[in-house]
């Protein structure tokens, strides 16, 4: 690919990291509350600041270890890789770990002053800060060694998901391990013990828990869904730049474009993503879910739409749009069905099946849970087949 092309990768990354300036500023700017609140997320906010800076030191002995290894056996271009990964996936959990712990507080006061329109929007930037630190910081790094290396060291990019992987391994699996431990805890020494409310801000486990959530559910899966964000693409450039002659014939001869490609869509989908953000501020007078559903099918239908266009300048096979179009038709779909056994009649049923005891709503959970996963499976094939029908594992 020209010049011009490349470089649009990573400065779409540095225009989706100025919006989440923008975002991260009006947030501030929101009433934190005061007194007892104003205090409760100030210690919530400080433990996972703590949590984050002594979970990178143990991490980074780790993956000083990795980089030595990598850089002996793999070469200078592969350890670079590793570092810049590695730093992207670490700041896209941070950044949206400290945002989270920042909106909370005012998403809280948002809904005791001004009700659910104000709680939704002040919630929903600031869980918007985090899908689009990892979006930004994935294109702005991973966009950038591209630039560099794509001709000739193509096959140091694995290194880059390497690095991603090592920090989302130790984000996902540490912050999961300590909210589990300060949860269980705070229950037995809260209610058992001293005989007070579970969640109740008199328990310091409480705070531990809730620190343990953010660090846990925010930062680690932050690192996680970077790492396969960013993990996907580097696949399939690598498949790419492996085709054979006959099946990049199929798809369209244009190896230096079908390399690009992914870059280009996970691109498309920063904008598509940053327009969907607008429309559900505009949105936010309606009724949350209705929002929430408006912007992210909105801007699910606007990609396909604009993926046509994408795919047919880049002087590829057609067909590619193909297995675009089915994932994100599939994408939908699996987003829908876990709306309605999260949000729908299957919680209420499992309510109502806890009337009659422990056991009955032990059942009933296990049983809708398990009916829960059927479509999302059966989905996930019918992408995978339609992909590979038309495009071969590329379109995977």
């Amino acid at each position: 690919m020209g010049f011009d092309a490349n470089i649009i990768v990573p400065a779409l990354g540095i225009f989706g990291l100025l919006i989440v300036v923008i975002i991260y500023q009006w947030i501030k700017k929101q009433p934190g509350g005061s007194g007892q609140v104003e205090k409760i997320g100030e210690q919530i906010h400080l433990g996972a600041i703590t949590f984050m800076k002594t979970e990178y030191k143990m991490l980074s002995g780790f993956a000083l270890v990795l980089l030595i290894l990598m850089y002996i056996f793999l070469g200078f271009e592969s350890a670079l890789c590793f570092v810049v990964g590695a730093a992207a996936s670490a700041s896209a959990g941070y950044i949206g770990m400290n945002t989270a712990t920042i909106a909370n507080v005012r998403t809280t006061q948002a809904a005791h002053d001004q009700g659910s329109a104000a709680a939704l929007k002040v919630a929903f930037f600031g869980g918007s800060v985090m899908g689009l630190s990892v979006a930004a910081l994935g294109l702005l790094g991973l966009g950038t060694l591209y630039y560099f290396f794509w001709e000739h060291h193509s096959h140091a990019l694995h290194g880059f998901a390497m690095g991603a992987s090592v920090v989302a391994l130790f984000s996902r699996v540490g912050g999961g391990i300590f909210t589990k431990s300060a949860d269980v805890g705070a229950d037995l020494v809260g209610k058992l013990e001293a005989g007070i409310p579970e969640d109740d801000p008199r328990n310091p486990g409480v705070i531990a828990d809730n620190v343990g959530d953010n660090v846990g559910d925010i930062a680690g899966m932050g690192s996680d869904i970077f790492e396969s964000y960013c993990g996907s693409m580097i696949a399939t450039i690598a498949i790419a730049s492996t085709l054979s002659t006959i099946a990049l014939d199929k798809l369209g001869g244009n190896q230096g474009a079908l390399m690009f490609l992914p870059l280009a869509l996970a691109s498309l989908g920063l904008v598509c993503s940053i327009i969907g953000i607008i429309v559900v501020k505009m949105s936010s007078n309606k009724s949350p879910e209705s929002a929430l559903r408006t912007g992210t099918i909105g801007s699910a239908v606007l990609f396909i739409i604009t993926a046509y266009f994408l795919i047919d300048q880049l002087d590829v096979a057609i067909e590619i749009w193909s297995a675009v179009l089915m994932g994100s038709i599939g994408g939908i779909i699996i987003g829908l069905v876990t709306e309605y056994y999260t949000a729908g009649k299957p919680i209420r049923d499992i309510a109502a099946a806890g009337e009659t005891g422990s056991a009955t709503v032990m059942i009933k959970g296990l049983a809708t849970g398990m009916q829960s996963v059927v479509v999302p499976i059966l989905m996930i094939c019918l992408i995978i087949y339609v992909a590979n029908h038309f495009v071969g594992l590329y379109g995977v």
